[in-house]
């Protein structure tokens, strides 16, 4: 037994010495899928969440029940799930009774209109909740080509804004949302691969 809870302990650290190596990189960027880089004009400050602390990503606390929910909807809407984690992580930490302040719901914030359009009945049910915020994904890469980064911020700012700015809407709230994404979808695509 102890020696079990040695190598938990030991397995723990190394995962916070990768996340904390992870979190110190400043050039925020992506490869699409027709292999062109982006790099959204984002500084690399400090990732933090609406509370004001840093996140750092703790798989024990979402894979057991909602990983076979997300890679389910990723399959079906062919999205990357690194990119609708990093958004799970980015709306709600992974807090399937999450509200926001405008009322958005559940681990994706749906937002009410869109879950209604997204026919989802209850918000605050994980396959529910990420079957709708998925589709809605697929629907924003759709109509940005597959640039995650305005996808991101139509999630956030809504697809109009985003049209309207040519790019990221000049909202601090969206573009802190965008750089948190991006932050996150990077540890997911180097948990990934490692």
């Amino acid at each position: 037994m102890k020696r079990i809870v040695v190598v938990l302990l030991w397995f723990h650290f190394v995962i916070l010495l990768l996340c904390s190596t992870i979190c110190q990189a400043e050039v925020y960027g992506y490869q699409d899928k027709e292999g062109r880089w982006h790099f959204p004009d984002l500084k690399g400050e400090s990732v933090m969440e609406a509370k004001g602390q840093r996140q750092d990503i703790d798989t024990n606390v979402y894979l057991a029940s909602y990983m076979p929910i997300i890679l389910e909807a990723c399959r079906k809407y062919d999205i990357s799930p690194a990119f609708v984690k990093a958004i799970i992580m980015a709306e709600s930490a992974y807090d399937r009774t999450a509200v926001s302040k405008k009322g958005a719901k559940g681990l994706m914030q749906l937002m009410p209109e869109t879950a209604r359009r997204l026919n989802v009945g209850n918000p605050f049910s994980p396959q529910g909740n990420i079957e709708g915020g998925v589709q809605y994904l697929k629907y924003l890469l759709e109509r940005f080509h597959n640039d995650l980064v305005l996808a991101a911020a139509a999630y956030n700012a809504g697809p109009a804004r985003v049209e309207a700015a040519s790019g990221i809407p000049p909202i601090p709230e969206t573009r802190q949302f965008v750089q948190n994404v991006l932050y996150f979808y990077y540890q997911f695509k180097y948990a990934e691969t490692n």
